[in-house]
């Protein structure tokens, strides 16, 4: 899965990494959670490439109540195109997340250690996902986002069994273009030779640390004493609270 993440490049790197016709205002923040407002990049009908804020938990066209969002911060990828939540999203309402590193947690004895996940060159990466335009009954309008995720690769599996879908720089045209959805086969593990992680502080749990110390490296350890966990193939393993 994939359920906090992290962008701090410069405005202006961002924009010549994802096509952006200008830099965008944003502020770096090493600590982004699911249900607030989070950057994508994505095709407007003119075929030019913006960047807007949706909130992070998509709520489909069709949801009575936007409170489903919280559900749906992540989209398994297998089958995508033919779920009733995200078929129509998948057809004509691709996005990237831009992120320096997303966040994983490993079960180790007594607890959770937190990893972090980035680009071995240094660059940001582009989380595919998909958004929605949803309409209150009173008229009101909510645009949110979710982020598309698949099987763990070789470099990850250790950690957690789950990933994010990472668009590779050169298929950002086509998993961005609104006149075809012949992108499936883009819904795979991103190579591991690509990615580097390594263990952080455990700060990075409560959503109120949100600074570049969360970056550091730190020994993996156990969090807190106590009897080995019991592997359960059955359940995947939880993410620590989000809030």
């Amino acid at each position: 899965m994939c359920g906090r993440y992290e962008l701090h490049t410069h405005p202006a790197a961002i924009a010549l990494a994802f096509g952006l016709a200008s830099p965008p205002a944003l502020k770096p923040r090493y600590n982004i959670a699911p249900m607030t407002p989070v950057p994508i990049v994505r095709q407007n009908s003119a075929g030019e490439r913006v960047l807007t804020e949706m909130r992070w938990g998509l709520v489909p066209r069709w949801a009575r109540d936007p409170s489903i969002g919280a559900k749906i911060i992540n989209a398994r990828g297998k089958g995508i195109a033919d779920k009733p939540a995200f078929k129509m999203a998948f057809e004509r309402r691709r996005c990237l997340l831009p992120a320096d590193g997303f966040y994983e947690w490993k079960m180790v004895k007594g607890g959770k250690q937190p990893y972090l996940v980035g680009s071995k060159s240094g660059m940001p990466l582009g989380l595919a996902g998909l958004y929605e335009r949803w309409l209150a009954p009173g008229g009101e309008v909510l645009d949110t986002c979710t982020v598309i995720t698949t099987d763990a690769n070789d470099l990850l599996r250790e950690v957690h069994d789950r990933m994010p879908v990472i668009i590779a720089p050169q298929e950002y045209a086509r998993w961005l273009d609104r006149t075809t959805n012949a992108v499936v086969d883009l819904i795979a593990p991103y190579p591991s030779e690509l990615l580097r992680t390594y263990p952080i502080s455990t700060r990075v749990n409560a959503v109120k640390n949100d600074d570049a110390t969360l970056l550091e490296r730190v020994d993996e350890a156990p969090i807190d004493e106590g009897p080995e966990p019991v592997p359960d193939e059955d359940v995947v393993p939880e993410q620590e609270s989000l809030f």
